[in-house]
Formats: C-alpha cells, sequence, structure tokens
C-alpha cells in the first residue's frame, strides 16, 4: 500500500516589488488623491523599508513634485499660494547665484535682451557687465530698479498692472508693448517645468507676459532652480519646444534632466 501523499499547499504568491519609477508613480498618485502621503504607511504599502520611502520622497522633491514635510511630503499643487518676491529671495539663494552666474555665458557681445521678473533674473541683473553696452527690456520692478544707474545699460520699463505678488507689470498694455520688439535673448523665469506640459506658472495675466516676451527674442534662456521641476501650475507658457536653453543647479535628477533635453533645449547644470 502506497503511502499517503500530503495534501497539495501551494506556495504562497509573493508581490513582484516595483521598480523606482513605478514607486514615484504610486507615490504622487497618492499624495495627488489625498492630498498627503506618510512614509510608515507608503512603507507599509509598498512593502519597502522607511529609509527607501524617504529616498524616494527626497528624489520627488528634488524634481519639484513633492514638498517634505514632518513624517510624509505634501503635493506641490495642494500648497495652495504662490509666494511672494521676499519670500522667493530666501529660497535656493545658493543655487540661484550659480544659475545666474552661468547665464553671463548666454549674453551677446552687445545688443538686446529681456529679463524677466523674478528673483534668479533679478541676480543677473545684478550681474550684468560694467564694460558692455546693452539694451535691456524689463517688465520688473525690481529688474529695474536694480539696472536704472547703470550708465552702459540702456533701460526701457514696461508699463502695466504691477502685480503685488511679483512686482511685475502685467496685461493688455504690457501685451502691446512686447509685440513692438524683437530682442537677442530673453531670459525668463518659471514657476514650473515639465516634459509634459513646458513651462507653467501660477498667474494666466503673467503667463501671457512671458509667453509673449518669448516671442519676442531670437533665443530663449529659461533660468530654474531645481525645485520647479516637475511642477505644472494653473496656466501654460510654453512648450519646451520653443525654449533654447535651461540653465539649473545640480539638485535637478539626472534622469529629468535627459528626459528634458530630448523635449528640445539644451541643459545646463550648475
Amino acid at each position: 500500500m502506497s503511502a499517503e501523499q500530503p495534501p497539495f499547499c501551494p506556495i504562497p504568491h509573493k508581490e513582484v516589488p516595483l521598480y523606482a519609477p513605478e514607486r514615484h508613480q504610486h507615490i504622487l498618485d497618492t499624495a495627488r488623491s489625498q492630498g498627503r502621503v506618510e512614509v510608515a504607511g507608503l512603507a507599509r504599502d509598498l512593502s519597502v523599508t522607511p529609509e527607501t520611502v524617504r529616498r524616494d520622497l527626497t528624489t520627488l522633491e528634488r524634481r519639484g513634485a513633492l514638498r517634505r514635510v514632518h513624517g510624509g511630503a505634501i503635493p506641490v499643487e495642494r500648497l495652495g499660494f504662490e509666494p511672494g518676491v521676499a519670500d522667493r529671495e530666501m529660497q535656493a539663494a545658493n543655487e540661484k547665484d550659480r544659475i545666474a552666474r552661468a547665464a553671463l555665458d548666454e549674453l551677446p557681445d552687445g545688443g538686446s535682451i529681456i529679463l524677466d521678473a523674478g528673483t534668479t533674473t533679478a541676480r543677473l541683473a545684478e550681474l550684468l557687465p560694467l564694460d558692455r553696452e546693452l539694451t535691456v527690456v524689463t517688465h520688473s520692478i525690481p529688474v529695474a530698479t536694480i539696472l536704472t544707474a547703470r550708465p552702459n545699460i540702456s533701460l526701457h520699463l514696461l508699463g502695466g498692472s504691477v502685480r503685488s505678488r511679483t512686482l511685475a507689470a502685467v496685461g493688455e498694455w504690457t501685451r502691446a508693448q512686447v509685440a513692438e520688439l524683437f530682442v537677442d535673448v530673453a531670459f525668463i523665469g518659471t514657476n514650473g517645468v515639465s516634459v509634459e506640459r513646458g513651462l507653467t506658472t501660477p498667474d494666466v495675466a503673467e503667463a501671457r507676459v512671458k509667453k509673449a516676451l518669448i516671442e519676442a527674442a531670437r533665443r530663449t534662456v529659461v533660468l530654474a532652480d531645481h525645485s520647479k521641476f516637475g511642477r505644472e501650475d494653473f496656466a501654460r507658457v510654453a512648450p519646451l519646444s520653443l525654449i533654447d536653453t535651461i540653465i539649473t543647479d545640480s539638485g535637478l535628477d539626472r534622469e529629468l534632466a535627459e528626459d528634458l533635453e530630448n523635449a528640445g533645449p539644451r541643459m545646463v547644470v550648475v
């Protein structure tokens, strides 16, 4: 008589671990649907260690998609406000200085440039060489204030309705003046940069002026620190196909930098 065979017991199914890009997408989807994510919950859901989750959150924060908070993160779309000039001046100050210095290499030997409103473009204004004649067009009161006493700068300040949050002129009057210009290089700031949506900013009126500035230039150079990347704001400015060069800092994720360059603009990482 043959020995009794043991009952069949299937091996329990072990879930295949997700690759990092898949974890990142899950984290983003969860954060956007629930308003926030927590390290402990993500570690449990993804079957990874809390240290792995923290590294993932750091990567997503560098891409500008999340903001780290104690114990987790919040999607940038839920932050709910646009920082004013004074607040933004203190953010990523060292990175903005490096970006502005690198932007000097993009200046024409002589001729005309546009300096968009923004804290990084204001830093570039401070660094403009004293031994070169330049025509500078801006709709930014802070940028104009920096340049008004420079004898080698022919300064043109665009008029319009001034936004208190950015101290930039916007509106139909501003765009009508821009439409009459054509400059060598436009240096543009932005709140958000993504492969899918290009440049974005929270305010529609400011987005329209930025778009007009881009259209008025032979070349466009975007100055943006790493926190702006992966973020998509309310108003679209322009696709990446209209941008010649993006200058950013080394905090930008390398894979994202490659994706951006494949979309059109030359990437300069400093």
